[in-house]
């Protein structure tokens, strides 16, 4: 059910207008998400702050969707599961590889790493034990990069809870939100 129904880009105020052009000149479309955040400018230019600031992390375009995709399936978001698909098949990630990370899993020892130390994350709040973060480094990543995935899970996290409370309509390619163990 539609609690929060996207913002038409022609009722928006001139500088979300102006920041909903520029979306969609980037990505060729205006996702549900992005104009859904439209009606808070905090909201959505806080997400596109933090989305552009994380491009250029230390972890790669192909990690993050590891990560976004950990993070939506331990928060069942099925807009973020169809988003991520997509966009994780751009990044480099099969089928496969995109199933594993769904489970916190991966088909490399640093991207279970990074998967399950994404999950750990997002399902404890934060509260990740010693031993999960020793995990994560042993994977070959920095304490950096443990700071990135904070990063990310919190970013992955806030379209998430948006998607859940207004019941953004799936504007990508559906996937199933149970996947088969």
């Amino acid at each position: 059910m539609i609690r929060i129904a996207p913002l038409n880009p022609a009722d928006a105020t001139p500088a979300i207008a102006e920041t909903l052009a520029g979306v969609k000149a980037k990505l060729g479309m205006l996702p549900n998400l992005i104009t859904t955040f439209a009606h808070s400018p905090g909201a959505l230019n806080g997400y596109l702050a933090l989305s552009g600031a994380l491009a250029d992390s230390l972890l790669d375009a192909r990690e993050r969707e590891i990560v976004a995709l950990a993070v939506g399936q331990a928060n069942a978001c099925g807009y973020c599961l169809a988003a991520h698909t997509a966009i994780g098949k751009g990044a480099g990630l099969n089928a496969e590889a995109i199933g594993a990370a769904r489970r916190g899993e991966g088909a490399t020892p640093a991207d279970a790493a990074l998967a399950r130390f994404a999950r750990v994350l997002t399902e404890t709040r934060g509260n990740a034990t010693d031993a999960d973060y020793q995990a994560f480094l042993a994977g070959g990543f920095s304490p950096a990069q443990a700071l990135d995935v904070v990063a990310l899970v919190a970013l992955n996290t806030l379209t998430n809870y948006t998607n859940h409370l207004a019941g953004t309509v799936v504007d990508f390619p559906a996937v199933p939100l149970q996947q088969a163990a």
